[in-house]
């Protein structure tokens, strides 16, 4: 990862704390109906909330193990994938017990809570991960296209949630935010394992 990765992550932390601390002030509020205006109803941006659905995140999570198992034979790295696809998704559902912030109010609305947005955050982790162990065997070129397409595809699942009423903008920023930090702690842990077992084979 690059250097400034790293500083990123308390960024992104500092983020979610403000807006754990804010999601229900007015400036908030009015920023989340402002989003929701423009995004509502847009179904060409809707339709991407299908690759953050759980189903999906699981098949991808069974093939880059798969891949990892027997391509590559890197089992630190599927560990890798168990802390930031699992474990990231149990983080998510804690914090949404915690904090307890109602979804917006539509009809046949989902039961769950609503902050930090689960297909966000979820989506942030299984996006960069993914992208993160594709690009650590390639060239420039595919490493760029590669966190390039896991950034848009990012964002698309994010907006997607707002555009479908599912969540406010807060919520999926909240969502990228833990995410991201989340994601970077699994990445310390992951490059120093790997230095360590580096160190020992030389």
């Amino acid at each position: 990862m690059k250097k400034w990765a790293y500083p990123l992550a308390i960024l992104t932390f500092i983020v979610f704390i403000a807006l754990r601390a804010t999601y229900e002030s007015n400036f908030v509020n009015k920023l989340d109906t402002i989003i929701a205006d423009v995004l509502f109803g847009n179904r060409l941006i809707d339709v991407f909330h299908y690759i953050g659905e759980p189903q999906f995140v699981v098949t991808v999570a069974i093939v880059l193990m798969a891949y990892l198992a027997w391509r590559v034979k890197n089992y630190r790295a599927m560990l890798l994938v168990v802390f930031t696809f699992a474990a990231g998704n149990v983080l998510n559902q804690l914090l949404k017990k915690w904090v307890q912030r109602p979804r917006p109010e539509i009809e046949d609305q989902l039961t769950s809570f609503s902050f930090p947005s689960g297909h966000a955050m979820t989506g942030i982790l299984y996006l960069f991960t993914t992208a993160y162990i594709l690009a650590e065997h390639n060239s420039k070129g595919r490493k760029v296209l590669l966190w390039l397409g896991a950034i848009l595809l990012t964002v698309l699942i994010g907006l997607a949630r707002v555009a479908g009423a599912r969540h406010f903008a807060s919520d999926v920023l909240a969502g990228w935010s833990i995410g991201y930090t989340w994601f970077i702690i699994c990445v310390i842990w992951y490059e120093r394992r790997k230095k360590l077992f580096q160190s020992n084979h030389q």
